[in-house]
């Protein structure tokens, strides 16, 4: 793990603390946390800043602030012209409830550990210090509101309030308004369409309560008076995607296509492909095969409409934090939970070992540091964990696997310049513009090997890995994802009965 200044300053001072009994009482409280650190709260200094962490469900970095001029997102867009944007930032699992618990506790995913959407923190890895929980420890009043952890009953000390939207019709968490989908899902064995256009209010969906609601917390903890840590989970651009039809009304055909890399090449090992399940499961979706050119144009419009309309949920956040007197002692982050796959390679969802799945967004706003900054630095998201810590002040506990990225704000060059993401059996480096996978066997032994250079091909279209000309390269990549992946990669911590 890469060990910061602090840890070096304490090398050093330990021999003076032992000596002298003020500096005890005068450091104590800047020890390094542990997996075991205790839960008592320090008292609140007024100094500490405010975080507003700002979770988007199946959020691609196809927005304005990454160059995507056909979509409409004002209010990131905004919000990135007042941050630190991380260009090159990956998820660490392509699937939400793994991405989530491995981005929380700042551990990495194992062979073992963070597989699934399912993925409880409290079973995976029993007893670790989250960041919410961090963060509450040092005197924080901790909110999460919408969808945070995967299940809102995980690591629930961490918070002091838990709140989560319920179907108004009695309908599932689809939150479907239509007649047409409410009858689809009750009579038929699969869930309703996969999209839904409604002539409603924002705030007949979720993701308009969530804001509502975090908008009217807000307003209590200014009158409370103590730093918090707001986290805020939106659920679009999940499937389905519902939106209210002014959002969809945005995008005309000429905005919808195809993407150039619809077709998946011989040379990429089948292992990197699946059947787009979750998909499946939507009414009109065929079981297997290739939707029809009409539904997938369909699909990308639903998902550009849900993105316009939680950023429009993400502007009233941001407006109210600026109109309450918040926003200058406000650290705002705002990251999806993975990369989608909308269409590349014919593949639907995440789930996957390409770019499309790992890719993700990820902004950090630190009032007076970061405007108009921008990194191509690689970073992933387990490094989340010690800069929200660096910035706001706070120790950073030992147990930690990333690398702050806070320095980015002041010019400096980070140490670590890769980022390792997992799915189920593939394992995926990325190094430079290289990305290099391998898919292990159940000794652990690599039985397919994918690698494609995004220098000439950021499509992903041309596997290197079995040319000859690359075996040199293809063996450096895999020692170097292997002397990284984390010790205890192969260790099962997992606690079946919570």
């Amino acid at each position: 793990m890469h060990k910061r200044n602090l840890t070096t300053f304490f090398i050093y001072a330990v021999p003076y603390i032992i000596l002298c009994p003020l500096l005890v009482f005068q450091f104590s409280c800047q020890e390094r946390s542990s997996k075991n650190e205790s839960n008592n709260q320090e008292a609140l200094n007024p100094e500490k800043p405010n975080i507003l962490f700002i979770a988007v469900d199946d959020l691609r970095p196809e927005l304005g602030a990454y160059g995507a001029s056909h979509i409409k997102s004002p209010s990131i867009d905004q919000l990135a012209a007042e941050s630190l944007v991380l260009e090159r930032a990956y998820c660490n699992v392509p699937v939400c409830g793994a991405s989530r618990a491995s981005l929380l506790s700042g551990i990495r995913p194992g062979r073992h550990r963070f597989i699934g959407y399912s993925t409880y923190l409290d079973k995976d890895y029993p007893g670790v210090i989250s960041l919410p929980r961090h963060f509450k420890n040092h005197g924080y009043h901790t909110i999460s509101n919408g969808k945070i952890y995967h299940h809102s009953d995980d690591d629930q000390d961490a918070w002091n309030e838990i709140w989560r939207p319920v179907a108004r019709n009695g309908g599932s968490w689809r939150d479907y308004q239509t007649p047409e989908n409410i009858e689809l899902e009750k009579d038929t064995p699969s869930r309703g369409l996969p999209y839904e256009k409604a002539d409603v209010p924002d705030t007949t969906y979720f993701d308009g309560r969530i804001a509502a609601k975090t908008i009217d917390d807000l307003k209590k903890l200014k009158e409370k008076g103590s730093p918090f840590f707001m986290a805020v989970g939106f659920l679009k651009p999940h499937l389905p995607f519902n939106a209210p039809a002014k959002y969809w009304e945005m995008y005309g055909p000429e905005d919808i296509a195809l993407p150039d890399n619809y077709l998946q090449p011989e040379t990429t090992p089948g292992e990197a492909f699946h059947n787009s399940g979750e998909l499946r499961a939507y009414a009109d979706i065929p079981k297997k095969g290739l939707v029809t050119n009409e539904m997938a144009k369909k699909l990308i419009h639903g998902y550009y409409a849900c993105v316009s309309y939680t950023d429009a949920q993400i502007g009233k956040l941001l407006t109210a934090l600026q109109e309450l007197g918040l926003d200058n002692n406000t650290v705002v982050i705002l990251w999806g939970d993975h990369g989608w796959n909308l269409g590349d390679h014919q593949l639907w969802c995440k789930h996957c070992n390409f770019e499309s799945s790992l890719h993700v967004p990820l902004l950090m706003k630190v009032p007076g540091q970061s405007a108009n900054k921008r990194s191509d630095a690689i970073v992933e998201y387990i490094d989340i964990y010690p800069s929200l810590c660096e910035v706001a002040g706070l120790p950073v506990p030992e147990h930690l696997d990333g690398e702050s990225f806070a320095g980015l704000l002041s010019g400096e060059k980070r140490q670590k310049d890769f980022a390792i993401s997992k799915y189920r059996d593939g394992v995926t480096l990325v190094k430079d513009n290289l990305f290099y996978t391998e898919w292990l066997n159940d000794d652990n032994e690599v039985k397919a090997r994918m690698l494609f250079d995004h220098t000439n091909d950021p499509l992903e279209l041309n596997n290197l890995a079995a040319k000859p000309a690359y075996q040199e390269k293809v063996n450096e990549l895999s020692q170097l994802l292997r002397s990284n992946w984390g010790e205890d990669f192969l260790e099962n911590r997992k606690q079946e009965d919570i």
